[in-house]
């Protein structure tokens, strides 16, 4: 009996092979794990009360709370003002560093402080804002945020505007068009795919965020992040779950969106 288990374990490690197909198994188990199982469980309690019951309630209690709408609607806001500043700060950055050889270094000064857990970063800002007596509020959320986020935007932008064919810019100059001209009528408009990459990156994880409001707020500024912490840490797992696919919906959404924009830019370049 024994003989016939060892050999039939050595048949079969002698018919695996080491594909790439192989290499996938453990991504898989891993989605299935921290990313499948999850989602599904937080789809399940949003239909579920506190008698695990079948129910429509946690979405009326949600949708009728001017509260968690207004902090929604917050949410929103500081996703597009973030995204709008990163962009004009980050663009100009992208641009002028794209320029050098040295860009590459240059970048990962920008990219250095994102190895640094964001608590820390966030505690280390605060400490300044503190430190110079100013007042903690909107204003101090957003710079927390452009500061957290702005190398998610730097990053794309500079690998696309460097990987730009540079004849494109010197047949315009060649055509009699300014530097000006060049720039708004050629690297810009061939720069759309890194500015739709850096306001992905940007924007999705801004309006799911948490811990970086109530810090830089000084507990009085509550983003949607911040509620679904709160909703699960009060044992509210339904209404929680039911903001959680509300998040997932803006998420999927904005992706669509600016994917959508994308290849219709993408589009009328090919046409022209």
């Amino acid at each position: 009996m024994k003989a016939k288990i060892s050999a039939k374990v050595k048949n079969a490690v002698k018919s695996f092979r080491l594909t790439r197909k192989a290499f996938s198994y453990p991504y898989i188990l891993f989605l299935l794990l921290f990313v499948v199982i999850p989602l599904v469980l937080v789809l399940v309690y949003a239909f579920l009360d506190a008698n695990e019951d079948l129910t429509f309630r946690n979405f009326v209690s949600l949708f009728t709370d001017g509260a968690s709408l207004k902090v929604l609607l917050t949410s929103i806001l500081v996703g597009i003002i973030t995204t709008a500043l990163c962009l004009i700060l980050g663009y100009p950055v992208a641009y002028i560093l794209s320029k050098y050889r040295a860009g590459k270094i240059l970048v990962l000064l920008f990219v250095l402080p994102m190895w640094v857990n964001f608590l820390i970063r966030t505690l280390a800002t605060k400490a300044i804002f503190v430190a110079l007596d100013i007042r903690l509020g909107m204003g101090t959320v957003l710079f927390g945020m452009v500061y957290n986020y702005l190398p998610f935007m730097i990053l794309p932008l500079y690998t696309t505007l460097s990987n730009l064919d540079r004849s494109y810019e010197e047949a315009s100059m060649d055509l009699g068009a300014d530097k000006l001209t060049t720039f708004v009528k050629t690297v810009l408009p061939l720069s759309v795919p890194g500015i739709i990459s850096g306001m992905t990156m940007v924007f999705i994880p801004t309006i799911s965020t948490f811990a970086i409001s109530q810090l830089l707020s000084d507990y009085t500024i509550f983003l949607f992040g911040d509620s679904i912490q709160t909703k699960f840490s009060n044992n509210m797992y339904g209404v929680g779950s039911v903001m959680s696919l509300i998040m997932i919906v803006l998420v999927l959404l904005s992706n669509f969106l600016l994917n959508k924009f994308n290849k219709g830019e993408s589009a009328g370049r090919n046409l022209w």
